[in-house]
């Protein structure tokens, strides 16, 4: 990215997901009349990339906007990301943004920024990016997004109904895209996306078939993919998960682990068959997360402890756990059998210790090589990933920064692990 001191300046604050961390990439990627801000007290103009996977969230962005109306120098705030389909009109006729567009839209950032007419332009939900990214700005690992949208239907969730349906990026972008990073220094990939591992639907290739593809670009190391459902792990991905360009870690949105919860939510993955993979996936080596929501309705105490006997057999390493908030337009928001907020705490409270223990058991039985990426330094520590997404401490004479490391002596700690290196 060039900055320059006679073009406009832009700030962009990104809200959610690695997808919104993505678009945002791909935003920065075609200002040419705009030069990007550090902070928003230095813009001209400050683009917010929103989500409104909660109503939580769609509160968050709005209280961002008004903390934005103090600023002195009080800048054009232009509204973008999932929240134009549900809370954009509302704070396009509220006044409380200048312009508004969605995600179909992002392409044209540059021209759309140079209207300094009032707009709003939500777009379509059927858009597929042609944008190349080149560099992602202050990172050491490149998020590559390769599908949009989401074919599934879970009573809680309002993404496909702001994202659209499933589609898939042209494998030949991706891969140029991957190619280009990695000759730019680049060699940890994360694909991201609504849905993962719905990449190649309708095209006639998979998400195995791209990930061969892609760890024979010169460059690529290892390869992390964001969450995928159980019942997209088939047999044709089963066959690479030993290469070496894996990262030894998968994220399986499991959600539940209740049977009748479950189909409460309208989920199509089944406790005892999401059981078999994640043991089929311990025993070749692998850390696995997952997404759990606590406390949405219906989640009776039986149900919650059937959940828990069934939590304790699985071989998780990492849990993405939050409590059910309420999202507007989903068939779960209309659900009764609310469930109180101080119950929900405290059975999050529980889910995560569960994990916590877990993952240190798991780091402390732990025989291989940690292959570690240095991402920064951060309070006179070198802090990275290893490849089973487990965060390590380094003390380094060394600028470590952006290096890959290999250690076989380090110390285990309950929250990370630690070392040093010379």
């Amino acid at each position: 990215m060039i900055f320059s001191n006679t073009k406009p300046k832009v700030y962009f604050k990104t809200f959610g997901c690695r997808t919104n961390v993505f678009d945002t990439q791909v935003m920065m990627s075609n200002l040419k009349d705009f030069e990007v801000a550090k902070d928003e007290k230095d813009a001209d103009i400050v683009v917010i990339n929103s989500c409104t996977v909660t109503n939580g969230a769609d509160s968050t962005a709005r209280g961002y906007i008004n903390q934005l109306n103090k600023l002195p120098k009080k800048p054009r705030v232009v509204f973008t990301g999932c929240g134009v389909w549900t809370k954009g009109e509302s704070l396009f006729n509220e006044n409380k943004v200048d312009s508004l567009f969605g995600h179909s839209e992002k392409e044209k950032i540059n021209d759309l920024l140079k209207d300094e007419n009032r707009f709003f332009k939500a777009g379509d939900l059927e858009h597929i990016d042609e944008t190349i990214v080149e560099e992602f700005i202050g990172k050491s690992r490149a998020f590559i997004k390769i599908q949009e949208g989401c074919d599934f239907r879970c009573s809680y969730c309002i993404i496909p109904y702001v994202r659209g349906d499933a589609r898939s990026y042209n494998e030949t972008k991706i891969l140029e895209q991957v190619e280009k990073l990695a000759n730019n220094g680049f060699g940890e990939f994360i694909l991201t996306g609504t849905n993962v591992g719905s990449y190649g639907k309708k095209q006639h290739t998979s998400l195995a078939k791209l990930l061969k593809k892609m760890s024979q670009i010169k460059g690529v190391r290892r390869i992390r993919m964001g969450s995928i459902e159980p019942i997209q792990i088939d047999d044709e991905f089963k066959e690479i998960i030993n290469e070496p360009f894996m990262a030894k870690h998968l994220h399986i949105a499991l959600q539940h682990t209740s049977k009748e919860m479950l189909q409460i939510m309208n989920r199509r993955n089944k406790v005892l068959k999401d059981l078999e993979l994640f043991e089929f996936l311990r025993d070749n080596g692998y850390a696995l997360g997952t997404d759990f929501i606590v406390g949405h309705p219906g989640e009776t105490n039986q149900i919650w402890k059937e959940a828990i006997e069934n939590l304790h057999n699985f071989p998780l390493t990492h849990v993405h756990a939050f409590t059910y908030s309420k999202r507007d337009g989903t068939p779960s928001a209309t659900m009764k059998d609310i469930v109180k907020g101080d119950v929900a705490k405290e059975r999050y409270k529980e889910l995560v210790s569960i994990i916590d223990n877990k993952n240190y058991e798991f780091r402390k039985n732990n025989k291989q090589t940690l292959e570690i990426l240095i991402e920064q330094q951060k309070n006179g520590k070198y802090v990275g990933l290893d490849q089973f997404f487990n965060h390590i401490e380094v003390d380094s004479s060394v600028d470590l920064t952006g290096d890959w490391i290999f250690l076989d002596k380090y110390e285990v700690r309950q929250d990370t692990n630690v070392a040093k290196f010379e």
